[in-house]
């Protein structure tokens, strides 16, 4: 099977790097620094069992994934319809395309313009951030993937998936109700990836500070009745869960954070706004949610300003 990353950061860095070290023939499509610094010494992956260079096609032309069997979808959610509008003239009609962004809304998207038929998802469980141009820094404990496919027929190219990330030494799992994990896990995303990002700290940060951790946790509760209405099968304690799965990633520097301090556009949409909008289509009300949602997008849109010395 061939496969294309569409995104080589962290994340298609890494299971992409670990499938081609598994042998797969793999395509990293990429740009700028990063780019140039995998092609001159090939993509770098640092982890806890050690340090592999991957050596690969790497590309910056979208045609190069024409031969793709299977298509990592890795590129932020800000940038979802351009990327699949950029793919889509090249990639083969039969070309499965696995999504392993935040939030639950890619999907529906990537549905409308490749056909549900063809889109697999994935809940990636990884802490992971790019330790500079081409390096690839995976922390924590080994991750894991939850798969699963929006369409029932599929599921013999679900487990021909799933079994060959288990080969390449990652672990995988197939689930009949994949959108509910995903949920699960984007309910873990918002409450710590937009406090984290406002606030400019890690995880464990957030979680010392009885103010910001009891924000987080009302985020949780209002993002689950959100979830439930709409749904999804979570117990309205689940929250207990997510602050306690936030000690274990102390250290941990969300996604988010890490975009804002790198001067990139954040997920805002995905993450926050979307959770927000349908809490309103199902009159389901996210007022603590919805008060960091409109900071962040301040944030974002702002540029700094200089303070003035006021004198009395």
């Amino acid at each position: 099977m061939k496969i294309g990353v569409a995104g080589t950061g962290a994340v298609g860095g890494y299971f992409g790097g670990l499938l081609a070290k598994a042998g797969s023939e793999v395509t990293f499509l990429a740009r700028g620094e990063s780019l140039v610094a995998m092609k001159e010494r090939g993509l770098i992956v640092e982890s806890e069992t050690g340090r592999d260079i991957i050596s690969a096609e790497f590309s910056d032309r979208y045609e190069s994934l024409s031969e793709a069997d299977l298509v990592l979808f890795c590129v932020k959610s800000t940038v979802t319809r351009e990327m699949a509008a950029n793919l889509q003239p090249f990639l083969k009609k039969d070309a499965l395309i696995l999504t392993f962004q935040n939030g639950v809304d890619n999907e529906e998207i990537l549905s409308d313009m490749f056909g549900k038929d063809r889109i697999l998802a994935a809940a990636a469980y990884i802490q992971a951030f790019m330790k500079e141009a081409g390096v690839v820094k995976q922390i924590g404990i080994p991750p894991q993937l939850v798969l699963g496919s929006l369409d029932k027929k599929r599921s013999g190219a679900l487990e021909e998936v799933a079994n060959l990330f288990n080969q390449a030494g990652i672990q995988t799992y197939s689930s009949s109700k994949v959108l509910e994990v995903k949920w699960k896990k984007l309910l873990w995303n918002v409450t710590f990836n937009p406090l984290t990002a406002l606030m400019l700290s890690s995880v464990g940060e957030l979680l010392d500070d009885p103010g910001a951790c009891e924000t987080a946790k009302n985020i949780c509760k209002e993002a689950i009745a959100v979830a439930r209405k709409t749904g999804v099968e979570i117990d309205t304690t689940f929250h207990e869960q997510i602050m306690s799965q936030g000690q274990l990633a102390r250290d941990h520097k969300t996604s988010m954070l890490q975009d804002r301090m790198n001067g990139k556009p954040m997920e805002i949409e995905s993450i926050c706004g979307y959770i927000v909008q349908k809490g309103k289509e199902v009159g389901t009300s996210t007022p603590v949610l919805e008060t960091i949602y409109h900071l962040l997008k301040f944030s974002e849109s702002s540029k700094p300003k200089t303070v003035l010395e006021v004198r009395p």
